[in-house]
């Protein structure tokens, strides 16, 4: 090849590197999801900015302001986005953090060991996809401002006067943005709930900063500051349940890594762990993860083999199954963000094999040394584990006697279930009803083309801590499985999964309620696929039916009942006739089709999961064997309930 050629090679993939109208042509690149979603990491990015401040040690407090214009705003009290010429470019540094990709700190290794960054590329991505963005730095007892319109700056970074952001730290960053609507055409609000996580989860992660959020639009203010890090973290997580040892917390650097574990059992049947990389979540685990099983699992297997010696009690070795029962862990590995390694297109699992070893080793020396100094903590968590194997090796057996080979396949459908003629699952629904009653009303009104009616008799068995035997001997829950088609437990196979639409249609009364959480919490514990991947719904059948004349109308809520009667012509206002529905059998075929399973017309609510953590303590809190967490909800929220006596 040619010098002059390869020269040339090397200026056009800066240009092209540089520039960010790509940005605006292929968002998801950059962001995941033009969605709401995308506005989320947007903010996130921005905030990280100010994380990175943190980890350095050079900021104590984050504040973010949701304005009722649709602005963003971050404040922070770092040393500020430096805002001197450089003389490669003969332009500020602000600006060409603010509109270069690939431009800042956290390319430069002495700049920022850790960084919270994904991409690091994150305020000029956000400023490309800003229809308008607001700039402001407070360095050396100066303020300087810069603005852009969808990228581009609108002048030269200048020193001012005044604030136009409010900006009241005497140094740092503030950086307003406004999601430009021609990316963002769903919408350009934040996911709120999603992001008040996210808020906390670093909040965690960082000791001694205060977060502050203001939301203008709804009123709402809150602010996170936590100064026992991972630890609190842990206790977060373990709230509502029966812990059973003080946590153990690990603590190892080794050259430019460091590594924290926090450790503590309850007395659940379900693991709940989090592992994270420089404050980014690791949903998807990775090297660190890994490392930590390894190592949790090994240990406690040399403990077990010390203290009753091999076959005692102990038929086989504990497996990775039976150590992270009842476990609630914090893995958190810090590193520099020069040398992170992710796998997948979602930035959530890490890749980094030095890691694991790193994790491992630190991991397995301390608790080694740990159960040998603590040996009351050392059995109590045995004991745990002895009752979680006994209870793995029963379901095993369960599961086999139960569900033999092929009894998933179709050939052994329940005898209640009324199947749909569609075999597509994309295409197919599944109802399951409460009672033989509405189950029969359920069965007459259906499309039997695409909707299958299982009626479930009774309530379902609380699965909060029930093993998969116990799941599995319960027939309306062996039912369902054989249905859905998919499996359980070691067995799922999601392919298999008969109806991509799974609908919980129950009474609108407490004990509809009372079933319709019981099965939540099934899906929840024992097949969260179905969840996770969008496939459960609640129907909403209405509460009531008011006729005036000829003329019909349902009322989902006692407010739109309200506001359909006062909207009544004065003439008929006082003879509408109302009719309160407790059940779906009062209901005949055509009206429970009308107005709860006709796609045209029905209102189906689908089941999500915004915030795990939150979702496992209401879960453990409601379902759970505590009742003290539980009284103390039910008191709090007592005023709250709609009761129909």
């Amino acid at each position: 090849m040619a010098k002059g050629k390869k020269s040339d090679y090397g200026v056009e993939s800066i240009v092209v590197l540089e520039g960010l109208e790509p940005v605006r042509k292929r968002p998801a690149m950059y962001i995941g999801t033009t969605s709401q979603y995308g506005i989320n990491h947007c903010l996130n990015e921005i905030i990280d900015n100010s994380i990175d401040e943190a980890l350095a040690g050079f900021c104590q407090n984050v504040e973010v302001n949701i304005e009722e214009s649709g602005y963003l705003t971050v404040f922070d009290d770092g040393r500020g986005i430096p805002v001197d010429k450089l003389p490669k470019y003969k332009i500020s540094a602000l600006e060409i953090v603010m509109t270069k990709l690939h431009a800042g700190g956290k390319f430069n290794v002495g700049a920022y060991k850790v960084s919270g960054g994904l991409h690091g590329v994150g305020a000029s991505v956000v400023n490309a996809l800003s229809s308008h963005v607001i700039v402001e730095v407070r360095r050396d007892k100066k303020l300087y401002r810069q603005e852009y319109k969808k990228g581009l700056p609108l002048y030269p970074v200048k020193e001012v006067k005044e604030s136009i952001l409010k900006f009241k730290f005497k140094q740092g960053t503030a950086v307003s943005f406004l999601p430009d609507r021609e990316i963002f055409k769903e919408t350009i609000e934040i996911n709120y709930n999603i992001f008040k996580k996210q808020v906390k989860e670093r909040a965690y992660l960082i000791n001694n900063v205060f977060f502050r959020i203001y939301n203008h639009k709804n009123k709402d203010k809150f602010a996170y500051f936590f100064d026992g890090g991972i630890i609190s973290l842990l206790r977060d997580l373990n709230r509502g349940k029966k812990i059973l040892h003080d946590p153990i917390f690990i603590k190892k650097q080794q050259d430019d890594k460091e590594v924290e574990v926090a450790i503590q059992y309850n007395d659940s049947i379900n693991e709940n762990i989090h592992s994270f990389v420089n404050v980014i979540n690791t949903h998807e685990g990775g090297t660190h993860l890994t490392g930590f099983k390894t190592a949790i699992t090994r240990a406690i297997n040399n403990y077990a083999k010390k203290e009753f010696g091999t076959g005692k009690n102990n038929d086989e070795t504990f497996t990775g199954d039976d150590v992270k029962e009842g476990l609630s862990a914090i893995i958190y590995v810090k590193m520099p963000s020069t040398n992170l390694q992710f796998e997948g297109q979602t930035k959530t699992k890490l890749g980094n094999s030095e890691i694991q070893t790193f994790v491992q080793q630190t991991v397995f020396d301390y608790l080694e040394t740990h159960f040998e100094e603590n040996p009351k903590i050392g059995k109590e968590i045995l004991g745990k584990i002895f009752l979680a194997q006994k209870a793995r090796l029963a379901a095993k057996a369960a599961k086999e006697a139960v569900l033999r080979k092929g009894a998933l396949e179709g050939a052994s459908l329940p005898g209640k279930l009324a199947d749909c003629q569609e075999k597509d699952p994309a295409l197919s629904e599944l109802f399951m009803v409460e009672g033989n009653s509405a189950g029969g009303t359920a069965k007459q009104g259906r499309d039997r083309k695409f909707q299958a009616i299982l009626p479930l008799r009774g309530k379902v068995l609380n699965t909060e801590r029930a093993y998969l035997d116990k799941v599995l001997s319960f027939k309306e829950l062996k039912d369902l499985v054989i249905a859905l088609g998919m499996g359980i437990g070691e067995n799922i196979d999601y392919a298999k999964l008969r109806y991509h639409k799974i609908v919980i249609m129950t009474d609108a009364d407490v004990d509809g309620e009372h079933i319709r959480t019981l099965l939540l919490t099934f899906f929840y514990r024992h097949l969260p696929d179905v969840i996770q991947k969008g496939h459960l719904y609640i129907a909403q059948p209405p509460l009531y039916k008011i006729q005036s004349g000829k003329q019909i109308n349902y009322a989902y809520s006692d407010e739109e009942k309200n506001k359909f009667i006062n909207s009544l012509t004065r003439e008929h206002a006082n003879v509408p006739t109302l009719q309160r529905y407790k059940g779906l059998g009062e209901m005949n075929p055509e009206q429970l089709w009308d107005t709860t399973m006709n796609p045209k017309n029905r209102v189906l609510k689908q089941v999500n999961v915004a915030d795990g953590q939150e979702a496992d303590y209401v879960f453990s809190m409601l379902m759970g064997d505590e009742v003290p967490p539980r009284k103390k909800f039910i008191v709090t929220h007592a005023k709250m309930a709609n009761l129909d006596l």
